[in-house]
């Protein structure tokens, strides 16, 4: 049987199948409307920021994990303990050995003091800097750095600029400051040398890549300090370089040629000069020339026989009060030797072998190759430089007016040494704990 719909029945039929196919499109467009009603109710940053958000994350992230350093090995608290205990001992022994002199000439007793104490706060924040901004920063700042060490080392010669003291003219003066550019050279030479090695390691093996650069940053370097009449500076650049080379793994007859290159330019500088010659072979008989070219090595040692084992105490050598020339200077530890014995003057000599040895350490222990260059060459220059100038005093080496680092009285070696000690402290304060 057959049903017949009403007009009226098929039209609301009709309706109804029209409204529930359009319910869905009506839904989807009023959420659509909804979105970009919110999108447009948010700025452009706001929507931006969910997409940027992993980004910025992983970015802070990488940043945040390369600037963190952990916990400084014990290397890092003996060197700068060892710095630290070298300055105030320095500084108090520098007013010990020059107020008595400086008050004969008529100036204040705190004269050389003053000056020493204000270059050591010079020092100390150069040697904060240095410890704490990595030391990989100076890889590309070698050229200029060795542009302004070769253009400082000329400085000397310019008139009413340089100064000449005891046939040296190797001192810059500026009002009542004075500088020596060659120690500034030594940082350099240091820096440089590390760079290079560190860059040809794939060629040691090659002398076009390493041992003539090496030779001709050597050379370069001494020439400038032999030009000013300074021996002493050369020998140690020549072997910050010979040191470098060696920790760099250049074969061992290579350096030696270069040594010996070394040693008979040394003696040929030394022979040039009739003066130079009688002042340098001195020391093989002090003795017999006490009274001229041996005479402030003679006092000298007469100053450490005067200490004995505990020494005549703070303030009490005679020596400094005119019978030993420049106390306070390249001969200071003949009076730390006498004011504080044979015990405070092992311990000076025992700081300066922990203080290489760790440096060494903290070479072998570096986290990359010109950390360990640069850690290994500053160490080798506190060393050979504290040897000579020991040396010298002793009478068992030439006098070639080197300071003791961080002891004798010169601003610009206080400054340096501790940049320095800086720089080896910023290689230690980055070797992974162990």
């Amino acid at each position: 049987m057959t049903s017949t719909l009403t007009v009226a029945d098929r039209r609301r039929a009709a309706l109804e199948r029209r409204t529930a196919s359009a319910a869905p499109a009506r839904s989807a467009a009023r959420v659509k409307s909804q979105t970009a009603k919110s999108l447009r109710s948010k700025t452009l940053p706001a929507r931006r920021r969910p997409l940027l958000q992993p980004a910025r994350q992983a970015t802070k992230s990488a940043w945040t994990t390369r600037g963190k350093l952990g916990p400084p090995p014990g290397t890092f608290y003996v060197i700068a303990g060892i710095v630290a205990v070298f300055v105030m001992l320095g500084l108090v022994m520098v007013l010990s050995a020059s107020a008595i002199t400086q008050v004969n000439v008529g100036n204040s007793p705190y004269a050389v003091f003053g000056r020493q104490a204000m270059w050591a706060g010079f020092g100390l924040i150069g040697m904060i800097f240095a410890t704490q901004v990595p030391y990989t920063v100076w890889r590309p700042l070698t050229i200029p750095l060795a542009v302004l060490g070769v253009g400082a080392m000329a400085a000397p010669f310019v008139p009413g600029l340089g100064v000449s003291i005891n046939g040296a003219r190797s001192w810059i003066r500026v009002g009542g400051f004075s500088m020596q550019p060659s120690e500034f050279l030594k940082l350099v030479v240091v820096i440089v040398a590390a760079d290079l090695l560190t860059r040809r390691e794939r060629g040691m093996a090659d002398p076009t890549r390493t041992v003539l650069p090496v030779a001709a940053i050597a050379g370069l370097a001494a020439a400038l300090c032999l030009v000013q009449g300074d021996l002493g500076s050369a020998i140690v650049i020549g072997a910050i370089v010979l040191s470098v080379a060696w920790i760099a793994g250049l074969p061992m007859r290579q350096i030696s040629m270069l040594g010996f290159v070394a040693i008979a330019g040394a003696l040929i500088f030394v022979v040039s000069s009739p003066r130079r010659l009688s002042r340098f072979t001195a020391f093989t008989d002090i003795e017999a020339h006490k009274e001229f070219e041996s005479y402030q090595v003679y006092q000298g040692l007469v100053s450490i026989a005067n200490g004995g084992l505990t020494g005549s105490g703070i303030g009490g050598s005679r020596a400094k009060t005119g019978f030993l020339p420049y106390a306070h200077s390249d001969f200071i530890f003949s009076i730390i030797a006498d004011e504080l014995g044979m015990i405070g003057a092992a311990a000076v000599v025992g700081g300066f072998i922990v203080l290489v040895a760790f440096g060494v350490q903290t070479a072998l222990a570096a986290p990359d190759r010109f950390g360990m260059l640069l850690a290994g060459g500053i160490s080798a220059w506190f060393g050979v430089q504290a040897i000579v100038n020991l040396g010298g005093v002793t009478g068992l080496m030439p006098v070639t007016g080197l300071t003791l680092p961080f002891f004798s009285a010169g601003g610009s070696s206080l400054f340096v040494s501790m940049f320095a000690a800086g720089l080896l402290l910023s290689v230690a304060r980055r070797v992974p704990r162990r």
